[in-house]
């Protein structure tokens, strides 16, 4: 079994522009594994990006929705959310859930520079080490 943060580090290393990895529990909301490359990404900071990115994917609002489409269409509809990305001024944020363990995911976050095909390709091949490194 690899350490997370090893495969964390791996991931930034083979991402031009890659500033950070991460692995999150969507439960808990705790960091199970990072690796990063800012200087100002503090721990206040990291636990801040986790704690909204949990709420992305699985927050009060989100679960309404779920909630909803799950009387519409009169089957379960929850922890629908997959795959998200999206962009600020400076950075792309690749973030993807764990296909077998659904309250866990990985986030990604590059610089602009990047490409967005080879961020992904990243995240979705370190998806196949993190999973069985994830209690």
């Amino acid at each position: 079994m690899s350490d997370l943060n090893e495969i964390c580090a791996g991931v930034v290393k083979q991402v031009d522009d890659a500033l950070g990895f991460a692995v999150v529990d969507l439960e808990s909301g705790l960091l199970l594994g990072v690796h990063h490359e800012v200087p100002y990404f503090t721990q206040s900071y990291l636990d801040a990006v986790a704690a909204a990115a949990v709420d992305m994917f699985r927050g009060k609002t989100v679960q309404n929705v779920e909630e909803l489409l799950t009387k519409q269409r009169g089957k379960d509809s929850y922890k629908l959310i997959q795959e998200v990305q999206m962009s600020t001024e400076g950075t792309y944020h690749f973030m993807k859930i764990l296909p077998d363990k659904n309250n866990v995911l990985v986030v990604l976050i590059t610089g602009r520079r990047a490409n967005l095909g080879t961020g992904w390709t990243a995240v979705r091949k370190a998806v196949d080490e993190i999973t069985p490194a994830v209690p």
